[in-house]
């Protein structure tokens, strides 16, 4: 039996939630940060794409004639509902559930950038010759500095319901382009017969 496609949507959801909680439950310490971008950057990627697959591949199994419109909402409705879910349910979780979860993960990502600011001043050191251009880098360097002290990141915070929003229509990008090369990939061609002529 084909799975309908918000049925597949809420398997994405369960699933999803499923990997994040593994991710809070296992990996929440000095790495949680490094870890839950990995997981956003390639595992969520590959089980979405595969749920809008599946769901497509089973409704054209099933049907001789498939439009670009019905292999579009087959493999975008499933991920769009599993996705906003996700979305809600992650943030609810780090604002109001375990808040400091939410306070690691902020800690974790100003620490990054400042790892790689450092890495790139270190590298970009290196490369340079002369005096007048290590000055320059120096003085860049000096008044990055300040952006991540302890007063200065005190309310950063990356969490928030506007930053969630913005993740989500980032993520909505990746359905939507994935949806339309599902739609062309999977809709029937029609095929040109020339008229045959009966003498």
């Amino acid at each position: 039996m084909t799975k309908s496609p918000s049925t597949l949507g809420i398997l994405l959801f369960i699933a999803t939630m499923i990997i994040f909680f593994v991710a809070y439950f296992f990996f929440s310490g000095v790495n949680y940060f490094d870890t839950s971008l990995k997981i956003n950057a390639f595992v969520l990627p590959l089980l979405y794409a595969g749920g809008a697959f599946w769901s497509v591949k089973t409704f054209w199994n099933q049907n001789r004639v498939v439009k670009f419109k019905d292999a579009f909402k087959r493999a975008f409705v499933p991920m769009f509902i599993g996705g906003i879910l996700s979305i809600f349910s992650i943030y609810a979780f780090l604002n109001f559930v375990d808040p400091d979860a939410k306070k690691l993960l902020n800690y974790q990502y100003v620490q990054r950038q400042k790892t790689e600011l450092d890495t790139e001043y270190q590298s970009a050191r290196k490369i340079l010759k002369h005096q007048k251009d290590i000055d320059e880098l120096d003085q860049k360097y000096k008044e990055r500095l300040p952006s991540f002290s302890p007063e200065a990141v005190k309310g950063k915070d990356m969490l928030t319901a506007s930053h969630f929003s913005g993740y989500f229509a980032a993520i909505l990008i990746f359905y939507v382009v994935l949806s339309l090369f599902f739609g062309a990939f999977f809709r029937t061609r029609t095929v040109y017969q020339e008229p045959t002529i009966e003498e």
